[in-house]
Protein backbone atom coordinates (compact mmCIF):
# COMPACT_ATOMS: atom_id res chain seq x y z
CA UNK A 1 0.00 0.00 0.00
CA UNK A 2 1.64 3.20 -1.18
CA UNK A 3 1.96 5.87 1.82
CA UNK A 4 -0.32 8.88 1.67
CA UNK A 5 1.18 10.79 5.03
CA UNK A 6 5.00 11.84 4.51
CA UNK A 7 7.17 14.52 5.72
CA UNK A 8 8.42 15.14 2.76
CA UNK A 9 5.25 17.40 0.98
CA UNK A 10 7.42 19.19 -1.52
CA UNK A 11 7.62 22.54 -0.54
CA UNK A 12 9.27 22.53 3.02
CA UNK A 13 11.81 24.69 2.41
CA UNK A 14 10.06 26.96 1.33
CA UNK A 15 7.96 26.55 4.63
CA UNK A 16 10.92 27.02 6.35
CA UNK A 17 11.92 30.13 4.12
CA UNK A 18 9.12 31.77 5.17
CA UNK A 19 9.97 30.99 8.91
CA UNK A 20 12.78 32.74 8.55
CA UNK A 21 11.46 35.79 7.11
CA UNK A 22 9.31 36.49 9.81
CA UNK A 23 11.87 35.43 12.50
CA UNK A 24 12.33 38.64 14.62
CA UNK A 25 9.30 40.10 13.60
CA UNK A 26 6.87 38.07 15.12
CA UNK A 27 7.43 35.40 18.23
CA UNK A 28 7.88 32.42 16.72
CA UNK A 29 4.68 31.23 18.38
CA UNK A 30 2.61 33.26 16.22
CA UNK A 31 4.52 31.52 12.95
CA UNK A 32 2.13 28.99 12.65
CA UNK A 33 -1.06 31.04 12.47
CA UNK A 34 0.76 33.53 9.42
CA UNK A 35 1.98 30.42 7.53
CA UNK A 36 -1.03 27.80 7.94
CA UNK A 37 -3.15 30.66 7.02
CA UNK A 38 -1.23 31.69 4.00
CA UNK A 39 -0.79 27.81 3.23
CA UNK A 40 -4.69 27.36 3.32
CA UNK A 41 -5.36 30.86 1.40
CA UNK A 42 -3.00 29.30 -1.50
CA UNK A 43 -3.97 25.94 -1.52
CA UNK A 44 -7.51 26.38 -1.76
CA UNK A 45 -6.91 29.48 -4.20
CA UNK A 46 -5.10 26.54 -6.04
CA UNK A 47 -7.87 24.47 -5.90
CA UNK A 48 -10.28 26.66 -7.15
CA UNK A 49 -8.25 27.88 -10.08
CA UNK A 50 -7.91 24.71 -11.20
CA UNK A 51 -11.66 23.94 -11.23
CA UNK A 52 -12.31 27.26 -12.79
CA UNK A 53 -9.87 26.70 -15.69
CA UNK A 54 -12.03 23.05 -16.01
CA UNK A 55 -15.34 25.16 -16.39
CA UNK A 56 -13.60 27.92 -18.47
CA UNK A 57 -12.82 25.30 -21.22
CA UNK A 58 -16.36 23.82 -21.05
CA UNK A 59 -17.88 26.82 -22.24
CA UNK A 60 -20.88 26.84 -20.48
CA UNK A 61 -20.75 29.85 -18.18
CA UNK A 62 -20.31 28.13 -15.05
CA UNK A 63 -16.93 29.87 -13.76
CA UNK A 64 -18.73 31.96 -10.81
CA UNK A 65 -21.36 28.98 -9.74
CA UNK A 66 -20.68 27.98 -6.31
CA UNK A 67 -22.61 24.70 -6.61
CA UNK A 68 -19.97 23.91 -8.95
CA UNK A 69 -17.43 23.68 -6.85
CA UNK A 70 -19.51 22.67 -3.60
CA UNK A 71 -20.16 19.18 -5.30
CA UNK A 72 -16.57 18.26 -5.65
CA UNK A 73 -15.77 19.52 -2.16
CA UNK A 74 -14.20 22.31 -3.45
CA UNK A 75 -14.15 25.94 -1.61
CA UNK A 76 -15.61 28.71 -3.64
CA UNK A 77 -13.50 31.66 -3.67
CA UNK A 78 -14.39 34.95 -4.01
CA UNK A 79 -12.61 37.48 -6.65
CA UNK A 80 -10.84 39.41 -4.00
CA UNK A 81 -9.43 36.29 -2.31
CA UNK A 82 -7.72 34.64 -5.13
CA UNK A 83 -4.03 34.21 -4.82
CA UNK A 84 -3.30 36.18 -8.16
CA UNK A 85 -5.39 39.21 -6.06
CA UNK A 86 -3.02 38.42 -2.92
CA UNK A 87 -0.16 38.10 -4.80
CA UNK A 88 -0.42 41.81 -6.64
CA UNK A 89 -0.81 43.24 -3.45
CA UNK A 90 2.22 41.69 -1.77
CA UNK A 91 4.26 44.77 -2.13
CA UNK A 92 2.23 47.16 -1.10
CA UNK A 93 1.52 48.47 2.49
CA UNK A 94 -2.22 47.24 2.40
CA UNK A 95 -0.85 43.51 2.27
CA UNK A 96 -2.47 42.70 5.65
CA UNK A 97 -6.11 44.34 4.78
CA UNK A 98 -6.07 42.60 1.70
CA UNK A 99 -5.80 38.57 3.11
CA UNK A 100 -7.88 39.66 6.13
CA UNK A 101 -10.85 41.12 3.66
CA UNK A 102 -9.88 37.51 1.69
CA UNK A 103 -10.11 35.37 4.63
CA UNK A 104 -13.60 37.08 5.60
CA UNK A 105 -15.00 36.73 2.12
CA UNK A 106 -13.99 33.02 1.94
CA UNK A 107 -15.73 32.59 5.39
CA UNK A 108 -18.58 34.30 4.07
CA UNK A 109 -18.82 32.13 0.83
CA UNK A 110 -18.20 29.12 2.59
CA UNK A 111 -20.40 28.79 6.00
CA UNK A 112 -18.19 25.66 7.06
CA UNK A 113 -15.61 28.18 7.29
CA UNK A 114 -17.35 31.12 9.43
CA UNK A 115 -15.28 32.12 12.40
CA UNK A 116 -12.10 29.31 12.01
CA UNK A 117 -9.65 31.62 9.65
CA UNK A 118 -7.13 33.75 10.62
CA UNK A 119 -7.87 37.42 10.09
CA UNK A 120 -4.91 39.33 11.71
CA UNK A 121 -2.65 40.15 9.11
CA UNK A 122 -3.02 43.26 9.38
CA UNK A 123 -1.91 44.13 12.99
CA UNK A 124 0.48 46.47 13.35
CA UNK A 125 3.25 44.58 14.63
CA UNK A 126 3.24 41.85 11.50
CA UNK A 127 6.18 43.80 9.13
CA UNK A 128 4.26 44.56 5.91
CA UNK A 129 7.36 43.96 3.65
CA UNK A 130 8.33 40.48 5.33
CA UNK A 131 4.46 39.35 4.96
CA UNK A 132 4.77 40.79 1.48
CA UNK A 133 8.36 38.30 0.67
CA UNK A 134 6.17 35.37 2.37
CA UNK A 135 3.23 35.80 -0.15
CA UNK A 136 5.83 35.93 -2.74
CA UNK A 137 7.51 32.58 -1.68
CA UNK A 138 4.38 30.73 -2.04
CA UNK A 139 2.92 32.39 -5.29
CA UNK A 140 5.02 30.16 -7.19
CA UNK A 141 4.49 26.85 -5.70
CA UNK A 142 1.16 24.83 -7.18
CA UNK A 143 0.05 23.27 -3.71
CA UNK A 144 -2.82 21.18 -5.53
CA UNK A 145 0.48 19.18 -7.01
CA UNK A 146 1.70 18.38 -3.55
CA UNK A 147 -1.97 18.23 -1.78
CA UNK A 148 -3.88 15.87 -3.32
CA UNK A 149 -2.50 12.45 -1.89
CA UNK A 150 -0.55 13.89 1.46
CA UNK A 151 -1.61 15.51 4.56
CA UNK A 152 0.42 18.75 4.07
CA UNK A 153 -0.46 20.39 7.02
CA UNK A 154 0.19 17.35 9.58
CA UNK A 155 2.83 15.86 8.44
CA UNK A 156 5.50 14.72 11.36
CA UNK A 157 8.53 16.81 10.85
CA UNK A 158 11.79 15.09 10.29
CA UNK A 159 15.70 16.66 10.47
CA UNK A 160 15.52 17.13 6.45
CA UNK A 161 12.28 18.77 6.35
CA UNK A 162 12.81 21.09 9.14
CA UNK A 163 16.61 22.12 10.30
CA UNK A 164 17.04 21.47 14.02
CA UNK A 165 14.04 19.49 14.53
CA UNK A 166 15.34 16.72 16.57
CA UNK A 167 15.48 18.32 19.71
CA UNK A 168 11.59 19.70 19.04
CA UNK A 169 10.58 16.73 17.89
CA UNK A 170 7.11 15.77 19.36
CA UNK A 171 4.31 12.86 18.47
CA UNK A 172 1.76 15.32 16.41
CA UNK A 173 -0.66 12.29 16.08
CA UNK A 174 -1.18 12.49 19.99
CA UNK A 175 -0.65 15.88 21.19
CA UNK A 176 -1.95 18.07 18.39
CA UNK A 177 -5.90 18.14 17.57
CA UNK A 178 -6.84 18.84 13.85
CA UNK A 179 -9.21 21.63 13.42
CA UNK A 180 -11.97 19.94 11.50
CA UNK A 181 -11.49 22.14 8.51
CA UNK A 182 -8.16 21.14 7.99
CA UNK A 183 -9.06 17.49 8.17
CA UNK A 184 -12.05 17.37 6.41
CA UNK A 185 -10.79 18.99 3.52
CA UNK A 186 -7.16 18.57 2.87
Amino acid sequence: MAETNSSNIGFEKQIWDAACVLRGNIDASEYKSVVLGLIFLKYISDRFDAKYQELKEEGAGFEEDKDEYTAENIFFVPENARWEVIASAAHTPEIGTVIDDAMRSIEKENKRLKDILPKNFARSELDKRRLGEVVDLFTNIQMIEHGESKDILWAEPTNTAWPNSRSRRVNWRENFTRPPVWSAHW
